[in-house]
């Protein structure tokens, strides 16, 4: 679906199967589809110091299409965080998370005050947690999810690739977005 005009139109995801492995670059496509925690392997890829910058952080509807992701009514509120993976200060990957109020209660309480530590870090150091099928997209520029993921970079690349996946801690859900920006391709 797209939208003319001034209106941003919508990412459409698809489980990773169903692209085709030619639309995948390959130089992204162990990204789009490890299957372990990205900041460990940020930490390990970048040569100077990995860091996270937060972008935003609060109360938010999410969007439609991450409200159906994770089975919330569309007018629920949910905490919504997105930051800047970075290495050496150069934005590597934009995260984006959505986590529904039922989600934030006992142990989980925890993802509302991250502040610059990463996520991966939390959600991998859970025994038990989950992972729903990775979903890919290609976004290119008038998609929501295009603008503030390549907001600050000094060029604009023509597209860029993203997977998110849904998250389970304790049968708790989270949504969690990872758009790859350029720079990446010069961690391998």
């Amino acid at each position: 679906m797209s939208f003319r005009g001034n209106r941003a139109s919508t990412t459409c995801w698809a489980v990773h199967h169903r692209w085709l492995r030619s639309r995948v670059p390959a130089e992204l496509r162990d990204w789009l589809l490890d299957g372990g925690s990205l900041t460990d392997r940020l930490r390990k890829g970048c040569k100077g110091r990995f860091s996270v910058r937060v972008l935003d952080e609060g109360w938010q509807r999410p969007r439609l299409d991450e409200a159906r992701a994770l089975a919330m009514s569309p007018a629920a509120l949910g905490w919504v965080r997105q930051v800047q993976l970075l290495c050496d200060g150069e934005p590597q990957v934009f995260a984006r998370t959505i986590v529904p109020v039922t989600t934030l209660t006992g142990a989980q309480r925890q993802l509302a005050f991250l502040g610059d530590r990463p996520l991966g870090a939390f959600l991998f150091a859970h025994p038990g947690m989950q992972r729903a099928p990775v979903e890919l997209a290609c976004i290119r520029p008038g998609e929501t999810m295009f603008g503030r993921a390549t907001s600050g970079l000094k060029r604009e690349p023509a597209a860029i690739w993203g997977r998110r996946s849904v998250f389970r801690i304790g049968g708790k859900p989270l949504l969690v977005t990872e758009i790859f920006l350029p720079a990446i391709s010069a961690l391998g």
